[in-house]
């Protein structure tokens, strides 16, 4: 055999190649003239050989475009997905700031209502002693002015009608006093009911 012509195994060696892909490039060549050696394997000759060497370059080309289109798509992606991830960490990041400061808010408003709700029980029972106060007084002056029977004709008869009058008028500043509070008592409670509206 001549120099020219070479094996399949020798071809794939000199180029590098695994010898399946020697074989495959093999496929698109004619089969009419395919020659083989002593041991029965196929032979190429210098016009087979170049056209195989010719379709591996054509092909190693291509690949690096195709590899470097790949890889800019792939970076590219990448790169969307990272800036993606980043503004959304950064909505996270302002979804906690707002929701910490709505809670700093609602503590505040929870103390003053707290507070509100503190004074208002202090007037209601300040409310209570004072109308205590009150109805001990206009007992203890119902009871200065309530004598027996016999004893209210002679009182009459020996006190002034002047003292009656402001006796009476005081009787009745009083109730008029207590009625206030109890007035007073009443709005401050439906106050209340009006706060929690």
């Amino acid at each position: 055999m001549s120099e020219n012509l070479k094996t399949i195994k020798e071809l794939a060696d000199e180029l590098g190649l695994a010898k399946q892909t020697v074989q495959y490039h093999i496929k698109f060549l004619p089969t009419e003239n395919r020659q083989k050696n002593n041991s029965g394997s196929i032979v190429l000759n210098l016009e087979e050989q170049k056209f195989i060497k010719k379709r591996l370059t054509k092909i190693k080309k291509v690949q690096p475009t195709e590899n470097r289109q790949k890889t800019d798509r792939k970076s590219t992606k990448k790169n969307e997905e990272l800036s993606v991830n980043s503004l959304l960490l950064e909505q996270i990041k302002d979804l906690k700031n707002n929701r910490d400061k709505q809670l700093e808010n609602k503590d505040k408003q929870l103390l003053q209502m707290q507070n509100l709700l503190d004074q208002q029980q202090r007037l209601a029972l300040l409310d209570n002693k004072l109308l205590e106060e009150y109805k001990a007084e206009i007992n203890d002056l119902k009871a200065l002015k309530m004598p027996s029977q016999e004893t209210k004709e002679e009182q009459a008869n020996s006190q002034p009608q002047e003292e009656l009058e402001t006796l009476k008028e005081q009787i009745r500043a009083l109730n008029d006093k207590i009625k206030g509070q109890e007035e007073l008592n009443n709005q401050s409670s439906k106050k209340w009911y009006q706060f929690w509206k």
